[in-house]
């Protein structure tokens, strides 16, 4: 577990950044964000690398965090929003810390393209966005690919491949 732990410490610091980017645009932004409490829209059944499940895992066990969870949900829906709310909002995926905001990222083409959610940006010109406004979805994809990359290779289990991904809602099998 020592050994994981070194793995959780590096994951949370890139969480930490993405939280401070991501707080940076959603100031910038501020006039264009419809999201607040409530909005749900972007809530689904994520897949997320190892290290950033069982990270989230670790933390939800240390603060003894049994989340409520719906019952019946689709198969894209999120089992942990509950009442239109993230049940672990403080340690939600980091794809989950970015929605809402422009994201910039290359598509399968090796093209740039841009994502933005549809209720954000009604009224804003597409032509504006550029890499200052824009979050940098690739730089961060690839930063959690490369630990998760040395969390597989170290992982005392070694159930995982180095592109295998964990659905979310198998955290509640673990809880």
């Amino acid at each position: 577990m020592r050994k994981t732990k070194i793995y959780f410490e590096e994951y949370l610091s890139i969480r930490s950044l993405v939280d401070s980017i991501s707080n940076q645009l959603e100031e910038h932004h501020s006039k264009h964000m419809h999201c607040k409490a409530g909005c749900d829209l972007c809530c689904m059944d994520y897949n997320i690398f190892p290290v950033e499940f069982y990270a989230i895992l670790n933390s939800l066990k240390e603060k003894d965090i049994k989340p409520e969870t719906l019952i019946s949900t689709t198969d894209e829906q999120c089992i942990f929003l509950n009442n239109h709310r993230c049940a672990i909002y403080r340690d939600r995926p980091i794809i989950c810390r970015t929605h809402g905001l422009p994201l910039l990222f290359m598509n399968d083409n090796g093209e740039w393209e841009l994502s933005a959610c549809e209720l954000n940006f009604t009224e804003f010109d597409f032509a504006q966005f550029s890499q200052e406004n824009t979050f940098p979805q690739d730089k961060f994809n690839s930063k959690l690919f490369t630990l998760n990359k040395r969390f597989i290779h170290d992982f005392e289990v070694g159930e995982h491949g180095e592109f295998d991904l964990i659905s979310l809602k198998r955290l509640m099998n673990y809880l």
